[in-house]
């Protein structure tokens, strides 16, 4: 399925040429400007809807299938009680924005971003750093609090799968705050005056798009990939990818044990850009890592928690770092997850983001491992995943 399936599927039109002459536009069966524009709001979520005469927020919802709290939230600025002819609306739809049944690209992960923050303007977002092929690195924020947490997903291509579990949670939350409801039992309009929460869904947009097919195979940015696959027939290519598209293992680009990371890939044949477990020429020397690095000195959080795919396990350590409650929180996210608690690996200890956390910040940061199995996941895998995690993200807020 792709974004164009997506809308119509969620616009209830078997194809191109019934949502045309639905819209009463030409049933050419082709994507014409004309024909995505009217299909754009069903990827966004919501309507940019023009007041009418005798308009209420009620005969609106009802309309659109949504309901007055969405419209009262999409639109804090406006009064409901002197709504004037001709102004506009943001008008959520009924559906939520996140996907979860579609691969992962940066051009998705830009839609629901836009949704997202047009349902829910307490979610603000920005660009963090711009990739050596020009795509921004996002992030978001919801929460007004003292205590600040950050959460990342995607430092390694092919675990994209994290990138929406990210987002779901930060849906379901948003619609918590806005409705006064609770996300795992906890209440959200308390979590959201308490925290700030910040989100970096996917690290790694470049490697994401080239393991989602989202890069096209004759371009030079797949060229460039093909050519550092060439030298490591062993690993699948594109789907074995992690690297960003210098062919950089960001998990390994982090100033903790850096030279020991590079002391152990060397010594596995990763001596130079690779689809994975090349440590780069220098720690924090992608774009993307030393915006990570630059962001969470920023933000100063109290826990972070770092999504991959490689087991259901939870890293707590680095060498001999013993954060104040990192033990416990670590085991209470074992609890709510049935995720094993365990150290890191030798062979694969060092430099990750974690590990520079634990090392700079003396505070909880974990690794979770969410999902069985060989990278990439199945989206079949992603109701599981989600359920397992949740508990996990949610509580990370309260610790």
């Amino acid at each position: 399925m792709n974004l164009t399936e997506l809308a119509l599927r969620r616009a209830g039109a078997a194809d191109l040429r019934e949502f045309q002459s639905r819209e009463g536009l030409f049933p050419s069966g082709r994507e014409d400007i004309l024909t995505m524009q009217r299909l754009a709001p069903y990827l966004l979520g919501y309507e940019r809807y023009m007041v009418k005469p005798n308009d209420t927020y009620y005969k609106i919802a009802r309309q659109y299938g949504t309901s007055v709290q969405a419209i009262l939230t999409a639109n804090p600025a406006q009064d409901p009680r002197r709504l004037r002819a001709g102004q506009y609306l943001i008008v959520p739809f009924g559906f939520p924005v996140v996907p979860t049944d579609l691969p992962f690209t940066s051009e998705l992960l830009d839609v629901c971003v836009r949704g997202l923050t047009a349902r829910y303007p307490f979610i603000s977002r920005r660009t963090i750093a711009t990739t050596a092929f020009g795509r921004p690195v996002t992030l978001l924020k919801i929460g007004n609090g003292q205590r600040s947490l950050l959460y990342n997903a995607s430092h390694h291509a092919n675990e994209w799968i994290t990138t929406p579990v990210l987002l779901r949670f930060l849906e379901e939350y948003a619609d918590a705050v806005a409705n006064g409801g609770s996300i795992f039992a906890l209440d959200a309009q308390s979590l959201f005056r308490n925290t700030q929460l910040y989100l970096v869904p996917m690290v790694n947009p470049d490697g994401v798009d080239l393991v989602t097919g989202a890069i096209d195979p004759n371009s030079t940015e797949y060229e460039a990939a093909e050519m550092i696959a060439a030298y490591f027939p062993a690993i699948p290519f594109p789907e074995g990818w992690k690297a960003n598209l210098r062919g950089v293992d960001l998990n390994l680009n982090y100033p903790a044990g850096w030279e020991q990371a590079m002391e152990n890939k060397f010594a596995l044949g990763f001596t130079r850009p690779a689809p994975r477990d090349f440590v780069g020429f220098a720690p924090l020397d992608q774009p993307e890592t030393a915006a990570m690095a630059a962001l969470t000195q920023e933000v100063n959080p109290r826990l972070t928690l770092s999504y991959h795919t490689q087991g259901e396990v939870i890293y707590w350590k680095f060498l001999d770092f013993n954060p104040p409650d990192a033990r416990a929180i670590g085991e209470e996210f074992a609890r709510v997850s049935g995720y094993a608690l365990e150290d890191t690996p030798y062979a694969s200890g060092f430099a990750g983001y974690k590990d520079w956390f634990i090392q700079d910040f003396n505070r909880p940061g974990y690794t979770i491992e969410a999902g069985l199995g060989v990278s990439p996941l199945p989206l079949s895998r992603f109701p599981t995943i989600y359920e397992k995690n949740l508990g996990i993200l949610a509580l990370g807020l309260t610790l």
